[in-house]
């Protein structure tokens, strides 16, 4: 997305776009992609994986982080955390 608009153009295009909105968002917080310790991706469709891979290849490099991908039309990914008591 690029201002809540959905990209076109196929698979590699939004590949690269939704990386480069991570991208964005980390240096907001200070971070970059060598920070990225986990990654998870979820493709429509699975004969996309290759063309996927090749873009976060492109980024991340030689040694990515952690990746789980997997095919689904509908995600629910949630980390929660409660800071101790004091």
């Amino acid at each position: 997305m690029v201002n809540g608009e959905v990209v076109e153009g196929g698979i590699v295009t939004q590949s690269e776009q939704t990386i480069e909105n991570v991208i964005a968002i980390l240096k907001e917080a200070g971070y970059g992609l060598e920070h990225v310790v986990r990654c998870g991706v979820w493709l429509d469709d699975a004969r996309d994986f290759a063309s996927f891979n090749k873009v976060f290849i492109s980024y991340f490099g030689e040694h990515p982080p952690a990746r789980a991908c997997v095919q689904s039309s509908m995600v629910i990914d949630c980390i929660a955390y409660k800071a101790p008591a004091k």
